[in-house]
């Protein structure tokens, strides 16, 4: 199966987490999101917040132009916010 790419570019790692968080949303468990981010924080935040979900981080992808990160989307992964996707939902 062909990666799905959710291309960050630029943003910060707060809006690259909001967009990988409505995206793992919409897709079926075992598809691999691989998400390009030059944010230096990126290498610290995907795999926390993959720790946090329960989605797997599989780590930097090899080969690309741009820094790219691979994660498996889960099934049964933990739901955060939608604005704050390192919380939990808000009640």
């Amino acid at each position: 199966m062909t990666p799905v790419v959710l291309d960050g570019g630029d943003r910060r790692c707060v809006l690259l987490l909001i967009e990988l968080r409505k995206l793992t949303t919409t897709l079926p468990a075992d598809t691999v999101i691989h998400l390009i981010a030059t944010d230096p924080a990126a290498p610290i935040d995907l795999p926390a917040w993959c720790h946090l979900t329960g989605h797997g981080y599989l780590g930097p992808v090899q080969g690309q132009d741009r820094p790219t990160f691979a994660v498996r989307v889960t099934a049964g992964a933990v739901t955060t916010d939608s604005a704050r996707p390192w919380h939990p939902p808000a009640r």
